[in-house]
């Protein structure tokens, strides 16, 4: 048995059903551009690449739908809809939902995959994986708080 991993990208034709769909007011998750977003290599399988986006997409949901249910009970029936700044040709709000979705997935995967090798060099490389979960975890919160339009940075006095 070897402890060869091959690396590299997913051929798009290998990923069957390369976007992931959930309530039909969100946009679909792209699968191959998540990857190419997050360098994430052929070493991450489709199937766990999948259950990955799943949970992201699940966690972001939740945190946007007092919102979604808002903004559907005025009328709009697809996030595109919403009136809101165009970026690229499309709405600064599809763009902050497709973030939160991919660093939420991106953590999933780096916290995943951080003991996958056990030897010295796995160690050091799950130690230096370890604030980059922390980043995807921020950049996450921060895109949901961008996309309600509230603050970044949360006050307490004691």
């Amino acid at each position: 048995m070897s402890g060869f991993i091959a690396g590299g990208l997913v051929p798009s034709d290998s990923v069957p059903g390369s976007h992931i769909n959930s309530d039909p007011f969100w946009p679909s998750i792209d699968l191959d551009s998540l990857r190419e977003t997050l360098r994430i290599d052929s070493s991450v399988t489709p199937a766990r690449l999948e259950t990955a986006v799943v949970a992201a997409i699940l966690s972001v949901n939740r945190d946007l739908a007092k919102w979604r249910v808002a903004k559907q009970a005025e009328g709009f029936t697809v996030l595109d809809d919403v009136p809101s700044e165009q970026i690229l040709d499309k709405s600064q709000l599809v763009h902050l939902y497709v973030r939160a979705v991919e660093c939420a997935a991106g953590a999933e995967v780096c916290e995943r995959y951080r003991n996958y090798d056990s030897t010295a060099s796995g160690a050091k490389k799950a130690d230096e994986t370890a604030p980059t979960i922390e980043d995807y975890r921020r950049d996450q919160r921060w895109a949901v708080r961008d996309f309600l339009g509230t603050s970044r940075t949360t006050v307490e006095l004691l």
